[in-house]
């Protein structure tokens, strides 16, 4: 595992190489598509590991109020170059799992994309915890979660399905729904599934 993978650096000189594999270079189709659903009612989101932010911009077009997390010095760079005025986001260069606590309970929803996949494996109960903590009682957790397929090391680390659901649901959190969707990325088809969990009041 790399050594690096709690902190920005090794994230910096992915973008820097060009080796950042997770980048779709647009929103992403399924979160696209909830976005435009009107299932959802506007409100206060946190996107974790928000990388260029497409994702975070597409729901901020549809209203909601969009704070951007990521640590990598680049893709707070890029979120910024590529914000829009009529989408406004709210841009956050921080450590995650270290979010201030004056944030606890604020959140409507977090939404989730290659960021489970993406910490160490180890740190996925603090994950959840994290979530717990940030959102609202009846909040919402998003995830779009890949890759499903088992795969040796990482990142991107394999995601389990009843592993996801035992740690959210431990914590109180109750299935809403989940999709495989046939609307994912062509070479991600099949590897990942949409989930929706509400934080117990």
């Amino acid at each position: 595992m790399n050594p690096d993978i709690n902190s920005p650096h090794k994230w910096e000189a992915d973008y820097r190489l060009h080796t950042d594999g997770w980048d779709l270079g647009g929103a992403t189709s399924v979160l696209r598509r909830l976005a435009e659903s009107g299932l959802l009612q506007p409100g206060k989101m946190l996107v974790p590991c928000a990388g260029r932010g497409y994702d975070a911009r597409e729901f901020a077009r549809h209203g909601f109020e969009v704070t951007a997390v990521d640590f990598a010095e680049t893709a707070v760079s890029e979120m910024r170059r590529l914000a829009e005025d009529k989408a406004p986001v709210e841009i956050v260069q921080h450590d995650m799992f270290a979010m201030p606590h004056v944030l606890d309970g604020t959140f409507d929803y977090v939404l989730e994309y290659t960021c489970f996949c993406a910490i160490d494996p180890r740190r996925r109960a603090e994950y959840a915890d994290l979530v717990r903590r940030l959102l609202k009682p009846g909040g919402l957790f998003i995830d779009l979660a890949f890759p499903l397929a088992q795969r040796p090391g990482g990142p991107p680390f394999a995601v389990s399905e009843a592993e996801l659901l035992r740690l959210f649901q431990q914590r109180g959190f109750k299935l809403q729904s989940r999709e495989i969707p046939n609307d994912s990325a062509p070479h991600r088809q099949g590897a990942e599934e949409l989930f929706i969990l509400q934080k117990s009041d």
